[in-house]
Formats: structure tokens, sequence, C-alpha cells
């Protein structure tokens, strides 16, 4: 059976792709990665990821521009901000028996693709705090006023840019069937905040796949792993969570532009550069804060802190 990891990408997150990449190697020098091309601005990424790192680009590029097409004549074509972050859906369609989808603004801390040994009667996992934040950047309330979901249900929401699945859990055409379900209700999606694939998504799996598991309710639980979270400690090369007193697994700037000054931009900094010289940085110097902004940035923190651990 052959697992693998993907990834979608083009030339303008390059940098990304290789931060993340080469977390995946410092810890997993065998399983292969499989690029899906984000759009057609792909071909400078892809022979530099090819050469450099083994990554090959996904074969069945009709499929991925069939997914797209389908979506875009459901919805039409100002529905979605980023639509085409729709074409990682085409991992189940792939050449890995099963398979781990990871974003480029994330970097790991460890062999993830053993998940899928600990966790194999599962059909789809994630790991993420996502539902500590409500269904806010998912659903509206809709989706229980009128029972699509029970409340059970809509605590098992998750953040879209980290998962693992199995070839074939879905057909093209229940794809399809989804996309026409959501697209007579857009009422039901919030993408009040720009959210990409995450509401249809998250409609997909909690309808369709009762296999699911998301690692962080595991026994003795999991640790954090949102960027904009403020309490995670530098060790070893990677990062600690001093509330449940465990190592990352990765660590994802979801809504974060990575850059100096960053929340864990040396961590980023640190995967990017590993095995070659580090550039110097110059880092931002923080404008002085107000009393009334740093009230706001409490609250804010806070909120954070809750949603994301």
């Amino acid at each position: 059976m052959q697992r693998g990891y993907y990834i979608t990408a083009n030339d303008k997150v390059t940098e990304h792709a290789i931060a993340l990449i080469k977390s995946i190697r410092r810890y997993d020098a065998e399983t292969p990665i499989c690029l899906i091309p984000y759009d057609d601005n792909y071909h400078e990424i892809a022979a530099l990821l090819g050469d450099r790192f083994g990554v090959t680009v996904f074969e069945d590029l009709e499929l991925v521009d069939r997914l797209s097409n389908r979506l875009h004549q459901t919805f039409g074509t100002d529905f979605f901000a980023r639509p085409n972050v729709f074409r990682k859906w085409a991992c189940w369609f792939g050449p890995f028996e099963e398979f781990i989808y990871i974003d480029t603004d994330i970097v790991v801390f460890e062999r993830l693709i053993d998940y899928l040994d600990e966790y194999a009667e599962y059909d789809f996992l994630c790991c993420d705090y996502q539902h500590q934040g409500g269904i806010e950047n998912v659903f509206t309330p809709a989706v229980l006023t009128d029972q699509v979901f029970s409340e059970a249900e809509v605590q098992e929401v998750f953040n879209s840019g980290f998962w693992a699945s199995k070839k074939k859990v879905f057909t093209e055409a229940a794809m399809y069937e989804v996309f026409e379900e959501c697209a007579q209700h857009p009422e039901y999606f919030d993408f009040s905040q720009k959210t990409s694939d995450q509401p249809i998504m998250n409609y997909l799996i909690l309808s369709r796949v009762a296999a699911r598991f998301n690692i962080v309710r595991r026994p003795g639980g999991a640790p954090g792993n949102w960027g904009g979270s403020s309490h995670f400690v530098a060790q070893d090369g990677a990062l600690f969570d001093p509330t449940c007193e465990q190592r990352l697994q990765y660590i994802h700037w979801a809504g974060i532009r990575i850059q100096p000054g960053c929340p864990y931009w040396e961590t980023w900094a640190e995967n990017r550069y590993w095995g070659e010289a580090m550039p110097a940085f110059e880092l931002p110097v923080a404008p002085a804060a107000t009393a009334s902004t740093t009230v706001k940035q409490g609250v804010k923190q806070l909120l954070t802190n809750l949603r994301s651990r």
C-alpha cells in the first residue's frame, strides 16, 4: 500500500513549500510527496522541488481541472474568495492509497505518516482545535436550526489545512452531489472572513464520513498547533506546549503572514534554511502600544487562546 503527502502550491509560495518539505524530511526521508498545482504558475516550483526533494507533480491534471470547472459551474465564479484551494480535493483520486494533506504555511515536528497506522480504522483524520472557536469560519447557526447537523456534530468542525484520508473514500459523483447541496443553501456557510474551502469541506466530511477522528481528542490530549497561540516554547529544534507538556506535532500559521517578526518566525526560518546558511533578517520595530490597543490585544489573545490552545 502506497502512502504519501500531498501539498498544493504555485511559484508564489516557493519559500513556504521549501520550509514545509524540509521539515517533513527532517523526520521522514522516504515517504513520497506529491504537488497538486494551485494554478498554471507552478513549473518553477515543480522543477525546484523535484530536483532537490524528489517531489512529483500530480499526474491527472485533467481531473484537477475537471473538479475546478465543476465547482465554477455549480457555485459561479465569484462565490469563493480563493476557489483554487479546492484543487486539494484531487487527493482522493491520486496515486496514494492513504495520505496526509498539508498546507504550505505549516512546518512539522515529527514523522506524521505513522498516524495512519495508529488510527487505521478511520477514513478521515484531522488534528486541530478549530472546534473550540465554535462554528465561526465554518457554518452559520442555520445548520442547527434547520437540523442539518446536531450540536454534537458541529463540535467536530476542523481546519482544512491539515488532514488525512484514504483514496476513493469519495467518488467524483459524490463530490459533485455535495457541491449541489451546498450551492442550494449558501446560508449554511460562514464565509464572512473569506475562508477558503473549509466550510464546504466540513460539510463534506460531517455529512458523508462516519469513521472520522480528531487526534487532539486522543487519551492524554494533544498540543495546540496554531501560530497565533503565544504560549509555545522553543525546545530542541521544535516547539513545546507547556499546557499539556507535549511537543507540537506541527505549527500552522493560518491567517498569519509568515515574515520576520511574525509569531515563531525563528522556528519557520530554522526549517526553511535547514542545511543552508541562514541569511540575516531585519526584524520590524514594534510601535509603542497605547492603553486602548493593549486592552484590545489582550482580549483578542484571550479569545485566540480559548480557540486554539
